[in-house]
């Protein structure tokens, strides 16, 4: 049995840019910077809760590469279950080329794609980047939410800084009637210019964890940076982005 990451965990849209699509703040957002090459695969783990207050637990894995000249692969898999030993199929993958700004957006189930010409300026950091400072996000703090630093740890081989999300939904505002913690974890690397962690938790919903796995640094298969051979054109669209020579 399979589940659709868009019908579980709509959060875990596939973050690239933040025109190109919109990225979830919940998810790895995979800027396109030059000179930082690198594929890595990232580990989704799910925990559900349903309304009846029942549970189940979800994984997923999916793959994110840069070239050097920033362009970048990032995909969507199905959520399997915890237990199984299947591979999750892929079901949507992200191309951008910063220097083209073309978008290429590829339904992997339908084999078909579609590409379009974003006119901003590619984001080069993610928007959940605290830089290890809560007095430097420019968020106010108050009485239901707080920012705190968690300091730097190696995690994958890469040095990352950690900040930790909380708000608190009062009992008279919450659907149980008791008070609710949230809370977002970030760890940011420098060196790779993304989140190679994130946790969400909420104890209406489950929990959620997305870390960055395998590091290769270095330039990545360049298949990855391409349309696979046999996908057509799907809707209004513009011509398909050429590969680097």
């Amino acid at each position: 049995m399979r589940f659709s990451l868009v019908a579980f965990c709509g959060f875990l849209l596939v973050g690239t840019l933040a025109a190109v699509p919109q990225a979830s703040a919940q998810d790895i957002f995979l800027t396109p910077v030059p000179g930082v090459p690198f594929s890595a695969v990232v580990e989704v783990q799910r925990a559900v809760i349903r309304p009846d207050g029942s549970g189940f637990n979800l994984k997923s894995i999916r793959i994110m590469a840069r070239d050097g000249i920033g362009r970048i692969h990032n995909e969507s898999r199905a959520l399997i279950p915890v237990t199984s030993t299947e591979t999750p199929d892929i079901e949507h993958i992200h191309l951008y080329d910063p220097r083209t700004r073309i978008s290429t957006e590829i339904d992997a189930r339908k084999h078909t794609f579609y590409t379009r010409t974003i006119h901003h300026p590619p984001s080069t950091v993610p928007p959940t980047v605290r830089y290890g400072s809560p007095s430097g996000t420019g968020i106010p703090q108050n009485d239901f939410s707080k920012e705190e630093d968690l300091g730097s740890q190696e995690i994958e081989g890469v040095q990352a800084r950690g900040v930790r999300e909380t708000q608190i939904i009062p009992a008279e505002s919450s659907e149980t009637g008791k008070e609710i913690t949230v809370t977002d974890e970030y760890w940011y690397s420098d060196e790779l210019r993304i989140n190679v962690v994130m946790k969400h938790n909420d104890p209406r919903t489950g929990t959620k964890t997305l870390t960055v796995t395998n590091i290769t640094r270095g330039e990545p298969d360049p298949a990855l940076l391409e349309i696979p051979e046999g996908y057509t054109q799907a809707g209004a669209a513009q011509p398909p982005p050429q590969a680097s020579k």
